[in-house]
């Protein structure tokens, strides 16, 4: 019988499609005046706190990265880590997907110490500890604040937890069981983890540092929403945020825009003011966080000139 072919999907034009309908679903609902609002009210003293705080978090991150590096016996200075997560940052804010940034500093220091795949894996487990760390401490917090899903986050936590523990009895079966490829990705994996976010020279940094940088979104997210015209308590508006933040790692979006505005409205509105203000206070976010990482364009100039010299 001929073998049937199954062509690939392109992963990349789903997301990027499914950004784009997100969008496009808020300007029918809504209209453009949400997003336009938005843009209106940024000033000045706006733009300088997000290039602040956003140095802050970007410092932290590169923090964060090399120590994961160093676990998995990568050197990585901190200058190095800073511009290369300045650079990661500004094209993950500008290209859709919003990861090839890290690819890009992925790949690139892993090439710089002739191991590629080490470079990735430590780009991997940094982002990946910073994603638990960023849940954790959004599941707490939306416990303990007022917020449309406080009812559910119980059931949210164990789900969390269930789908950790079914994750990791497969990597264990497939460890001993499975073909040769899957048992020798296991044994690499368990061996970082233990090298790495299980040692205690690393792991109390990656924590710290992955909080810091929650909290500097946070912020930001804060600056974006009295940018944009909200008066309400922070303690309000800071469960909406995490809730905002936590879809901005959905990966279908345009230069992070998509989900974010999208979760962004309906949690405003569910919270009593209005879906108009979320979509308003996320537009702010996003352009804030694109001016934070302009240093990158810096960053990408003088590598291109070191280049051609």
């Amino acid at each position: 019988m001929p073998r049937i072919r199954i062509p690939a999907v392109p992963w990349g034009l789903v997301r990027t499609v499914g950004g784009v309908a997100v969008l496009l679903l808020l300007l029918w609902r809504l209209g453009s005046g949400p997003f336009l609002a938005g843009l209106r009210t940024i000033d000045a003293w706006a733009l300088a706190a997000a290039v602040g705080v956003g140095a802050a978090t970007i410092v932290a991150c590169a923090w964060r990265w090399r120590l994961v590096a160093r676990g998995l016996g990568l050197e990585l200075p901190l200058w190095a880590a800073v511009a290369d997560m300045y650079r990661s940052c500004l094209i993950n804010s500008t290209v859709p997907s919003g990861v090839l940034g890290d690819v890009e500093r992925a790949v690139g220091h892993g090439r710089e110490h002739g191991d590629v795949g080490r470079g990735v894996r430590a780009v991997v487990w940094e982002r990946g500890a910073g994603q638990v760390v960023q849940c954790a401490l959004a599941l707490g917090l939306l416990w303990a604040l007022p917020s449309p899903v406080r009812p559910y986050v119980p059931r949210i936590a164990l789900g969390v937890a269930a789908v950790a523990a079914a994750v990791v009895v497969l990597a264990l079966v497939a460890g001993r069981r499975g073909p040769r490829a899957w048992r020798r990705l296991v044994h690499t994996a368990r061996t970082d983890v233990r090298r790495v976010l299980l040692d205690r020279r690393v792991w109390p940094g990656v924590v710290f540092f992955s909080a810091v940088a929650v909290g500097g979104h946070l912020v930001t997210f804060l600056v974006a929403a009295r940018t944009a015209g909200l008066t309400a308590p922070a303690a309000q508006l800071l469960p909406l945020t995490l809730l905002a933040l936590l879809a901005m790692g959905v990966p279908a979006n345009i230069g992070g825009f998509g989900p974010r505005e999208g979760v962004a409205a309906w949690a405003f509105g569910a919270a009593g003011l209005s879906a108009a203000q979320g979509v308003a206070t996320a537009t702010v976010y996003g352009v804030l966080v694109l001016v934070s990482s302009l240093p990158g364009v810096a960053v990408l100039l003088l590598r291109r000139r070191a280049v051609a010299t």
